[in-house]
């Protein structure tokens, strides 16, 4: 299965594709379509793991989406084999989903597996860190602004051709 568009297509992961991973998808979106791109551009999220599949986000992540003025409609799931060949991009939040993506990846896999902490981030503050058992908003706020830095900074260096 190769690429269905013409798109630059980004995937985000997660655990469990409730907290950072629709966080991260609705950032790039909003970096996206504040950039003009989104004819260009196509981004989602999906899980490594398969225990919230078909849930929504987390309450959390969504309160702090909303406090940023960004909606997100969408449902976990789980990555698949063909997530692999579909994606330019799939980005892993922290060090863990990094490894689970390398070893899930087949050998005639097409995409860039990356973490996404390395755009832009500080080299001790890359890896996004799961909130899901954490108490209040704090950690997802961190999440949103780890995300916004990051997703900004792939999409220039795309747009550069440094990564493409």
């Amino acid at each position: 299965m190769g690429k269905i568009s013409q798109k630059t297509r980004v995937l985000m992961v997660c655990v469990g594709n409730i907290c950072r991973s629709p966080i991260a998808e609705a950032v790039m979106d909003e970096v996206i379509i504040r950039a003009g791109l989104q004819k260009e551009w196509h981004v989602e999220s999906a899980a490594i793991e398969g225990w919230h599949s078909g849930c929504i986000p987390d309450e959390r992540a969504l309160r702090v989406l909303a406090k940023h003025n960004i909606s997100y409609i969408g449902y976990a799931r789980v990555l698949t084999t063909e997530d692999f060949m579909k994606f330019d991009y799939i980005f892993g939040m922290d060090r863990s989903n990094l490894a689970a993506l390398k070893r899930m990846a087949p050998h005639n896999a097409t995409a860039k597996v990356l973490l996404l902490g390395n755009f832009g981030l500080k080299p001790d503050d890359r890896v996004i860190e799961d909130p899901y058992y954490t108490v209040g908003e704090a950690p997802f706020e961190n999440i949103y602004q780890k995300c916004h830095i990051a997703c900004q900074n792939f999409l220039e260096q795309a747009r550069q051709q440094q990564i493409l």
